[in-house]
């Protein structure tokens, strides 16, 4: 009696398996929606024109590094904290730089807040939209 020798098993198709499984994901991208669409009668607001304005609490730092508080001058972050904890606690500051602020500078007011006692310090943005 003649032994055959073990044969090792194929290996198993998984292109196919990766292929059924994009196939689905396919199809539930197109069939599926995430929100349903707007109905044509509604048209949503328009902000492309609108001035931006910082928020009358914020303090504002331009360009050159001077920090503006409800438009008046300060001359170091710590006249800030003196001038709005008449106006509003401290707990949460929110800062408006300028576009063209250099980076450390907006670093260095945020950790003089810090320091000086706020809690947390928001940088406020402008969001593009395409």
């Amino acid at each position: 009696m003649r032994l055959t020798p073990k044969t090792k098993p194929g290996r198993e198709p998984t292109i196919a398996l990766i292929n059924v499984v994009f196939l689905m994901l396919v199809f539930f991208m197109i069939a599926g929606t995430l929100a349903p669409p707007l109905g044509e009668s509604v048209q949503l607001v328009r902000t492309a024109d609108l001035e931006g304005r910082e928020p009358p609490d914020a303090l504002v730092i331009r360009a050159d590094g001077v920090l503006e508080y409800r438009g008046a001058e300060l001359t170091d972050v710590a006249a800030y904290v003196e001038r709005a904890s008449i106006d509003l606690p401290l707990d949460t500051v929110r800062l408006v730089p300028d576009r063209a602020l250099p980076a450390v500078r907006l670093k260095e007011v945020s950790d003089a807040l810090r320091t000086l006692g706020a809690n947390r310090v928001f940088v406020v943005t402008e969001r593009g939209l395409p």
